[in-house]
């Protein structure tokens, strides 16, 4: 699906491009060109620096480091990350029973692709549907050839919206697969957070295609302005994912980008007080974003429709969402299962019985400690009972 779907939007951005250059649209063009580029190129550096930080020996079958490194030269990189990664899953099934060191590296690379569509999800979808919708609020209209994935109208904006969450979940997912004391994510669980996640990021980024639809140089200095509050405290925090400092700085950068439209965790410790100091600060943003363009331009849009309509319907997709993440913290998110255990007449907590991995993927284990913090706590504290042999 990843590559399918990569493939599918490198498709339809060219064919975007394309159709923008025909129309003599010359400056949307050029804006689709220069997400799309930077996009591939910090996804390319991206996994070139974690090929070149990963063990030898752990990517024995893998062609040449010089293969490689032309691959993502070429900006196929994370496409070679897909296939190979498909035909690994697929070598398996013909396997009557895969080595349990199969799956572990099939696991292995599954974490990074996750991470990196992640990573391209709000390195170039995300702006690109912004831009889209910029487009449509300031000409009042809708061509053909601006959606992203298939050319039928509002099913792009639509599947847009969808894939952006659905990179969310799946990237939330496979961080609960790197602890072993955190059972992974069933489906009710699944459906509340992808649906908070889309409630949540909706109106988000409606608000900003509106202030680029009236302030369509504003938004740039915007962007910047509230970019770099967001890179310092994504500084402040002492990250420490990349294997060098430059890369630190280069997975900084990112994740301050990300941070412009949702939430994303990045250091240890409880995050229910960053997570609502973020979302305060994206709201009174939002609020103040809308606020502005309904002043200067006023309550009716080029499309005909009237503005108070749509921002009571994001206001209400808000709020919605907002009830739904706070039901799946207090309800639904699974916590680590604690066991009581008699040995030698003495009462001990033991987690969940699940194997320890062969392989692990450093980086991703990093970023679950960092996110599941209190069930690291736990763990740490089920080796001293177990060492210790009393609670």
């Amino acid at each position: 699906m990843s590559t399918f779907s990569f493939l599918l939007d490198l498709v339809a951005d060219v064919w975007a491009v394309v159709q923008y250059v025909l129309v003599g649209r010359y400056l949307w063009a050029a804006l689709v060109l220069i997400l799309l580029g930077q996009s591939s190129v910090l996804l390319q550096l991206f996994s070139w620096l974690w090929l070149t930080a990963d063990p030898t020996e752990l990517h024995h079958l893998q062609p040449s480091r010089r293969f490689l490194a032309l691959l993502h030269v070429l900006q196929l990189g994370y496409l070679y990350r897909c296939l190979h990664g498909m035909h690994k899953g697929l070598s398996m099934c013909y396997q009557e029973v895969p080595s349990e060191c199969d799956l572990a590296y099939a696991d292995f690379l599954s974490l990074d692709i996750s991470m990196l569509r992640l990573f391209e999800s709000f390195l170039e979808a995300t702006p690109q549907l912004t831009l889209v919708l910029a487009i449509v609020l300031q000409t009042g209209q809708a061509e053909y050839y601006q959606w992203t994935q298939l050319n039928l109208d509002g099913f792009g904006i639509s599947s847009s919206f969808l894939g952006i969450s659905w990179s969310l979940l799946d990237y939330h997912r496979s961080l609960r697969t790197c602890l072993p004391s955190k059972p992974r994510l069933g489906r009710s669980s699944s459906v509340i957070y992808f649906l908070w996640n889309l409630l949540l990021l909706g109106p988000r980024i409606c608000a900003i295609a509106l202030f680029s639809s009236v302030f369509p140089y504003c938004v740039a200095l915007h962007f910047l302005s509230l970019w770099l509050v967001l890179l310092f405290w994504v500084w402040l925090q002492g990250t420490k994912f990349m294997p060098d400092s430059n890369g630190e700085w280069l997975y900084r950068v990112t994740v301050a980008l990300i941070l412009y439209f949702s939430w994303f965790n990045v250091s240890g410790g409880r995050t229910r007080g960053r997570a609502i100091i973020h979302l305060l600060f994206i709201l009174i943003d939002s609020v103040l974003l809308v606020t502005t363009s309904w002043v200067i331009y006023g309550s009716w849009l080029p499309n005909g429709h009237s503005l108070p309509m749509w921002v009571t319907i994001g206001s209400a997709c808000f709020f919605l969402g907002l009830v739904l993440r706070t039901v799946y913290y207090l309800w639904l998110h699974p916590s680590c299962s604690w066991e009581p255990d008699l040995v030698d007449g003495t009462l001990r907590l033991l987690p969940s019985k699940r194997p320890p991995k062969l392989i692990y993927n450093r980086r991703a284990t990093r970023l679950a400690e960092d996110f599941f913090a209190k069930a690291k706590a736990r763990a740490v504290l089920t080796q001293e009972v177990q060492l210790n042999g009393v609670l």
